[in-house]
Protein backbone atom coordinates (compact mmCIF):
# COMPACT_ATOMS: atom_id res chain seq x y z
CA UNK A 1 0.00 0.00 0.00
CA UNK A 2 1.46 3.12 -1.20
CA UNK A 3 0.70 7.04 0.06
CA UNK A 4 -2.26 7.44 -2.68
CA UNK A 5 -3.88 4.11 -1.44
CA UNK A 6 -3.72 4.92 2.06
CA UNK A 7 -5.14 8.94 1.62
CA UNK A 8 -8.22 7.15 -0.67
CA UNK A 9 -8.69 4.97 2.00
CA UNK A 10 -9.34 7.65 4.34
CA UNK A 11 -11.40 9.73 2.02
CA UNK A 12 -13.74 6.92 1.40
CA UNK A 13 -13.88 6.24 5.19
CA UNK A 14 -15.47 10.26 5.87
CA UNK A 15 -17.58 9.72 3.12
CA UNK A 16 -18.77 6.64 4.43
CA UNK A 17 -18.87 7.88 7.91
CA UNK A 18 -20.47 11.24 7.24
CA UNK A 19 -17.50 13.19 8.28
CA UNK A 20 -17.43 14.64 4.44
CA UNK A 21 -20.74 15.87 4.29
CA UNK A 22 -21.63 17.01 8.20
CA UNK A 23 -18.80 19.09 7.72
CA UNK A 24 -19.60 20.62 4.39
CA UNK A 25 -23.23 21.01 6.14
CA UNK A 26 -22.05 22.74 8.79
CA UNK A 27 -19.67 25.00 7.61
CA UNK A 28 -21.88 25.82 4.82
CA UNK A 29 -24.77 26.17 7.02
CA UNK A 30 -23.01 29.19 9.04
CA UNK A 31 -21.31 30.63 5.96
CA UNK A 32 -24.71 31.45 4.69
CA UNK A 33 -26.41 32.29 8.19
CA UNK A 34 -23.67 34.61 8.94
CA UNK A 35 -24.85 37.59 6.81
CA UNK A 36 -28.02 37.35 7.35
CA UNK A 37 -27.54 37.17 11.40
CA UNK A 38 -25.46 40.78 10.61
CA UNK A 39 -28.11 42.28 8.57
CA UNK A 40 -31.46 41.03 10.62
CA UNK A 41 -30.36 41.67 14.42
CA UNK A 42 -32.03 44.55 15.10
CA UNK A 43 -34.91 42.67 13.90
CA UNK A 44 -34.80 39.37 15.68
CA UNK A 45 -33.98 41.70 19.34
CA UNK A 46 -37.28 44.29 18.13
CA UNK A 47 -39.59 40.68 17.52
CA UNK A 48 -38.58 39.69 21.39
CA UNK A 49 -40.87 40.84 23.86
CA UNK A 50 -38.62 43.04 26.37
CA UNK A 51 -35.43 43.04 24.37
CA UNK A 52 -36.22 46.40 22.54
CA UNK A 53 -33.82 48.74 24.09
CA UNK A 54 -31.11 46.38 22.79
CA UNK A 55 -32.24 46.38 19.65
CA UNK A 56 -31.90 50.09 19.94
CA UNK A 57 -28.43 49.84 20.86
CA UNK A 58 -27.43 48.08 17.85
CA UNK A 59 -26.07 50.22 14.90
CA UNK A 60 -27.49 50.01 11.76
CA UNK A 61 -25.39 46.73 9.96
CA UNK A 62 -22.72 46.97 7.03
CA UNK A 63 -20.32 44.84 5.40
CA UNK A 64 -18.02 44.85 8.27
CA UNK A 65 -20.72 43.32 10.59
CA UNK A 66 -21.11 40.42 8.02
CA UNK A 67 -17.32 39.82 7.39
CA UNK A 68 -17.19 39.91 11.27
CA UNK A 69 -19.64 37.34 11.70
CA UNK A 70 -18.64 35.77 9.11
CA UNK A 71 -15.23 35.04 10.17
CA UNK A 72 -16.55 34.64 14.49
CA UNK A 73 -18.97 31.63 13.43
CA UNK A 74 -16.71 29.50 10.81
CA UNK A 75 -13.65 29.74 12.93
CA UNK A 76 -15.34 28.84 16.35
CA UNK A 77 -16.96 26.08 14.16
CA UNK A 78 -13.95 25.25 11.89
CA UNK A 79 -11.41 24.84 14.79
CA UNK A 80 -14.48 22.31 16.67
CA UNK A 81 -14.36 20.46 12.88
CA UNK A 82 -10.87 19.91 13.07
CA UNK A 83 -10.42 18.69 16.33
CA UNK A 84 -13.26 16.18 16.13
CA UNK A 85 -12.10 15.31 12.98
CA UNK A 86 -8.15 14.53 13.55
CA UNK A 87 -8.53 13.25 17.40
CA UNK A 88 -9.13 9.74 16.85
CA UNK A 89 -7.46 8.98 13.41
CA UNK A 90 -4.36 6.83 15.26
CA UNK A 91 -5.93 6.52 18.61
CA UNK A 92 -8.49 4.61 17.19
CA UNK A 93 -6.69 2.38 14.90
CA UNK A 94 -4.25 1.86 17.87
CA UNK A 95 -7.08 0.94 20.07
CA UNK A 96 -8.28 -1.47 16.89
CA UNK A 97 -4.96 -2.58 16.32
CA UNK A 98 -5.40 -1.56 12.36
CA UNK A 99 -2.33 0.77 13.06
CA UNK A 100 0.00 -2.23 13.29
CA UNK A 101 -2.26 -3.89 9.93
CA UNK A 102 -1.89 -0.86 7.96
CA UNK A 103 2.21 -0.61 8.88
CA UNK A 104 2.42 -4.41 7.68
CA UNK A 105 1.32 -3.65 3.70
CA UNK A 106 3.91 -2.42 4.03
CA UNK A 107 3.15 1.38 4.45
CA UNK A 108 5.45 3.69 6.10
CA UNK A 109 4.98 5.82 9.14
CA UNK A 110 5.30 9.01 7.15
CA UNK A 111 2.80 8.10 4.51
CA UNK A 112 0.49 6.60 6.88
CA UNK A 113 0.37 10.13 8.81
CA UNK A 114 0.45 12.39 5.70
CA UNK A 115 -2.36 10.51 4.49
CA UNK A 116 -4.43 11.21 7.34
CA UNK A 117 -3.40 14.71 7.48
CA UNK A 118 -4.54 15.05 3.45
CA UNK A 119 -7.67 13.32 4.52
CA UNK A 120 -8.61 16.13 7.25
CA UNK A 121 -7.34 18.86 4.93
CA UNK A 122 -9.10 17.46 1.76
CA UNK A 123 -12.36 17.25 3.59
CA UNK A 124 -11.70 20.90 5.58
CA UNK A 125 -11.26 22.74 2.40
CA UNK A 126 -14.25 21.46 0.51
CA UNK A 127 -15.84 22.28 3.56
CA UNK A 128 -14.70 25.79 3.49
CA UNK A 129 -15.42 26.39 -0.06
CA UNK A 130 -18.63 25.85 0.56
CA UNK A 131 -19.03 28.32 3.43
CA UNK A 132 -17.06 30.77 1.40
CA UNK A 133 -19.39 30.96 -1.24
CA UNK A 134 -22.52 30.92 0.63
CA UNK A 135 -20.80 33.81 2.95
CA UNK A 136 -19.79 35.34 -0.17
CA UNK A 137 -23.52 35.61 -2.09
CA UNK A 138 -25.20 36.56 0.99
CA UNK A 139 -22.99 39.27 1.70
CA UNK A 140 -23.49 40.25 -1.70
CA UNK A 141 -26.83 39.92 -1.75
CA UNK A 142 -27.53 41.90 1.21
CA UNK A 143 -24.48 44.22 1.18
CA UNK A 144 -22.62 45.04 -1.31
CA UNK A 145 -19.81 42.91 -3.49
CA UNK A 146 -16.60 41.77 -1.58
CA UNK A 147 -13.38 41.69 -3.59
CA UNK A 148 -12.59 38.35 -4.78
CA UNK A 149 -9.38 38.35 -3.47
CA UNK A 150 -10.18 39.51 -0.02
CA UNK A 151 -12.56 37.15 0.52
CA UNK A 152 -10.17 34.35 -1.05
CA UNK A 153 -7.33 35.82 1.38
CA UNK A 154 -9.61 35.89 4.78
CA UNK A 155 -10.78 31.92 3.74
CA UNK A 156 -7.24 31.36 3.29
CA UNK A 157 -6.03 32.47 6.51
CA UNK A 158 -9.05 30.03 8.13
CA UNK A 159 -8.39 27.21 6.48
CA UNK A 160 -5.03 27.76 7.27
CA UNK A 161 -5.64 27.72 11.59
CA UNK A 162 -8.13 24.84 11.31
CA UNK A 163 -5.01 22.59 9.22
CA UNK A 164 -2.69 23.84 12.38
CA UNK A 165 -5.03 22.29 14.71
CA UNK A 166 -5.70 19.33 12.91
CA UNK A 167 -1.78 18.86 12.45
CA UNK A 168 -1.32 19.26 16.32
CA UNK A 169 -4.55 17.11 17.06
CA UNK A 170 -3.00 14.51 14.83
CA UNK A 171 0.20 14.59 16.69
CA UNK A 172 -1.35 14.13 19.96
CA UNK A 173 -2.85 11.31 18.83
CA UNK A 174 -0.28 9.32 18.03
CA UNK A 175 0.77 10.06 21.34
CA UNK A 176 -2.07 9.12 23.50
CA UNK A 177 -4.58 6.35 23.29
CA UNK A 178 -7.82 8.81 23.82
CA UNK A 179 -9.48 10.32 21.74
CA UNK A 180 -10.48 13.36 24.54
CA UNK A 181 -7.29 13.21 25.36
CA UNK A 182 -5.55 13.94 22.13
CA UNK A 183 -8.47 16.95 21.37
CA UNK A 184 -8.08 18.63 24.67
CA UNK A 185 -4.09 18.69 24.19
CA UNK A 186 -5.02 20.20 20.88
CA UNK A 187 -7.05 22.65 21.92
CA UNK A 188 -4.78 23.40 24.81
CA UNK A 189 -1.92 23.79 22.53
CA UNK A 190 -4.02 25.71 19.82
CA UNK A 191 -4.95 28.32 23.21
CA UNK A 192 -1.85 28.71 24.54
CA UNK A 193 -0.24 29.81 20.83
CA UNK A 194 -3.40 32.41 19.78
CA UNK A 195 -2.63 33.75 24.21
CA UNK A 196 1.66 33.89 23.19
CA UNK A 197 -0.03 35.80 19.66
CA UNK A 198 -2.15 38.26 21.54
CA UNK A 199 0.31 39.30 24.31
CA UNK A 200 2.02 42.12 24.33
CA UNK A 201 5.18 42.57 22.81
CA UNK A 202 7.72 43.05 25.45
CA UNK A 203 10.51 45.64 25.06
Amino acid sequence: MNLLSSLRKELLEAWRGKRFLVSIILLGAFGMMSPLLAKFMREIFTAVPGAEMISALIPEPSIQDAITQYVKNILQFGILLALLLSMGLVAVEKERGTAALMLSKPLSRSSFIISKFLGVAIVLLAAVIVSSLGGWYYTYYLFEPLAISFWLALNGALLLVFLVVAAITLLFSTVFTSQAAAAGAGLGVYLLISLLGNSPTLP
